[in-house]
């Protein structure tokens, strides 16, 4: 049997992370719809209660953390590119300017309109995939016993 980092890897391993990739290429893909737990869950093939687990025992974040994260992500870009903030937030899914602004400061430190008028043109030089990378907001893993 296979192992991975001295663990055992089963068949049925490999087919829960294969579900839980998708969902998560969900999240990739259609950041600006409304996606909830049980949307995300049902295409893992999973119930939303042990999606949840698993996909943060996986990838260290609950998939909610991971949509907003992404949409945070995708909005960076836009504001990097002159969009408004308002625009912003709407093309990234976000229903709340407010709640929308709160979380790109808690994620990133800064406000969308700070963030918005800082001086980006350094990064015009890099290639996008690794403004992409090394741009990307970054959560702490919590170290809060589950």
């Amino acid at each position: 049997m296979p192992t991975a980092y001295g663990v055992l890897v089963t068949p049925d391993a490999v087919a829960e992370l294969a579900h839980l990739r998708r969902a998560r290429d969900l999240i990739d893909r259609d950041y600006a719809s409304p996606l909830d737990v049980p949307a995300m869950a049902e295409v893992a093939a999973m119930s939303p209660a042990h999606f949840s687990r698993r996909f943060r025992d996986v990838y260290g974040e609950t998939p909610y953390s991971y949509l907003m994260t992404r949409r945070i992500e995708r909005a960076q870009e836009l504001l990097r590119n002159g969009s408004t903030v308002t625009d912003a937030c709407m093309a990234v899914g976000a229903t709340s300017l407010g709640s929308f602004s709160s979380k790109f400061t808690e994620i990133t430190g800064t406000t969308p309109s700070a963030y918005r008028a800082l001086d980006h043109r350094h990064l015009e030089v890099v290639p996008p995939c690794i403004v992409k990378e090394q741009l990307r907001p970054r959560r702490e893993r919590s170290a809060a016993p589950r």
